[in-house]
């Protein structure tokens, strides 16, 4: 499934700076509509964060437009907006994907849903401590390498065992986070996971709509030029250095204007540098104002390739890992 992020999509449109809710969601339908277009076979997906302002009205769109998964994560996702029904959910065939760091997360998210809505998502993304963005872990754990995507997948094996069986359901696991090869998906799966979520390994390729400067972020990095940084939405992220973020380190701070208040946690007035801003920035190919976000291993690729070579590298070495001739080594 290709999936599309739903933060800030309408930064385009016109008016955006005077009416961003209303530019979001004309741009998330867009969007939408395009891919839908381009994307002849497969499933298609949008990403929303529950910390954005607009998240309600976001869901409701993709919802109307038939989107087929919708992972949602920056929270738990236990109640549903007003604005929204479970019949409208499965009327419109949308697949919803909490987004969790935890097996305790998805055990909370699980549980109430079963108890109030007498019904469990339909599946669950676990994203690990190698994941590229902002990170559901402390930034010092992060640094110690605490947690391992592997151990967090197991854990929610067991978490959400009594939930397929009691609905009779698959509920399939995604690990995301750190996955970069075919080797990789293969070791994730032997310990739980159903299928994989990967972001860094397609920015560079030609069909990722980011400038050609946001991708030599990851075409010319270094393991050493990725670093943990603090948002100004208060959780630690992932990100290759650059010279934004050193003045950041620094304790510059950088003109910040915002009529709209995007994300609930943002106190622009206190905040460093706006993250919309700079992310929308970094994408345009502005990397003086912005910056690149990555996973751990961002770094590892050197050519832009097209998602269709990609995807047979990959296929190719998850095959040479699971086969027969290779376990017995």
């Amino acid at each position: 499934a290709g999936v599309i992020s739903a933060v800030g999509i309408g930064m385009t449109e016109p008016g955006y700076e005077k009416n961003f809710r209303e530019s979001n969601l004309i741009g998330l339908r867009k969007e939408i509509r395009k891919a839908k277009k381009t994307a002849i076979r497969g499933l298609l997906g949008v990403n929303i964060m529950m910390a954005v302002s607009d998240f309600d009205d976001l869901l409701k769109v993709s919802i109307e437009e038939k989107i087929d998964l919708v992972f949602i994560g920056a929270g738990l996702f236990l109640k549903l907006p007003e604005n929204l029904s479970f019949e409208m959910i499965d009327n419109a065939g949308t697949k919803i994907i909490p987004k969790v760091s935890s097996a305790r997360a998805a055990h909370l998210i699980f549980d109430y849903w079963s108890k109030h809505y007498h019904r469990v998502p339909d599946a669950i993304a676990v994203e690990g401590p190698l994941a590229g963005g902002h990170l559901g872990f402390k930034k010092n754990d992060l640094e110690n390498n605490t947690f391992l995507l592997s151990d967090i997948i197991k854990e929610t094996y067991q978490v959400i065992k009594p939930f397929r069986d009691e609905y009779k359901t698959s509920i399939p696991i995604i690990a995301a986070g750190g996955i970069y090869t075919g080797e990789d998906i293969a070791a994730i799966m032997s310990v739980g996971a159903d299928a994989v979520k990967m972001g860094s390994r397609f920015v560079p390729t030609y069909e990722c709509d980011a400038d050609l400067n946001f991708k030599k972020e990851y075409l010319f990095g270094d393991k050493e030029d990725i670093t943990i940084i603090q948002s100004p939405v208060g959780l630690p992220g992932r990100a290759f250095k650059n010279d934004f973020l050193a003045k950041v380190e620094k304790g510059e701070k950088m003109p910040i204007n915002c009529p709209w208040k995007c994300l609930k946690t943002c106190n622009y007035k206190e905040a460093p540098y706006c993250i919309a801003k700079a992310l929308f920035n970094s994408a345009q190919g502005n990397m003086e104002q912005g910056f690149a976000f990555c996973g751990a291993n961002g770094y590892k690729t050197h050519k832009i390739e097209s998602v269709k070579e990609v995807f047979d590298e990959l296929l190719s070495q998850y095959e040479q890992a699971i086969s027969p001739s290779k376990k017995a080594i």
